[in-house]
């Protein structure tokens, strides 16, 4: 079994991904979980940060998700131990690449899906609490092109 591995995580706006990753490091001995938080966590979400603020902006999506890409990419060549992709990937193309790099270098590959995006509470329940204010109609848009494994 391999000793580097990569988690890709799938799932709706407020499902819990980043809970999810946070309570998987939190499990880890202590070194191993700093390196995690400091050189293994990829997520387009936190490009939109400014200071402290997320500001959300459409134009910048497909330039993010390649900065995104790239600094995953970038940990896989370090050899890093874990790495994980945090993105909604609902659709098998939007996480394609992250899957083909860690296997090309040698990583085995863990696709993590955090609740049913189906299930119509679940989409409530992503809508009262995802950090980025993705509406109940979006988070629905989402679900509808949900590709399962």
């Amino acid at each position: 079994m391999s000793e580097k591995l990569v988690m890709i995580m799938r799932g709706l706006p407020g499902s819990g991904k980043s809970h999810w990753v946070e309570r998987y490091i939190l499990s880890l001995p202590l070194d191993k979980a700093i390196g995690v938080r400091q050189r293994g966590v990829f997520s387009t979400d936190s490009f939109f940060y400014q200071q402290d603020t997320y500001r959300f902006d459409a134009k910048k999506l497909p330039e993010y998700h390649q900065c995104n890409l790239t600094g995953f990419i970038q940990a896989l060549s370090s050899s890093e131990p874990i790495v994980i992709c945090d993105n909604t990937n609902l659709c098998r193309w939007e996480y394609m690449a992250y899957e083909a790099a860690a296997k090309a270098l040698g990583y085995q590959v863990r696709i993590v899906l955090v609740g049913e995006p189906s299930n119509v509470a679940h989409q409530v329940e992503c809508a009262e609490r995802n950090r980025h204010n993705v509406p109940l109609a979006q988070i629905q848009r989402m679900a509808k092109v949900f590709e399962d494994f």
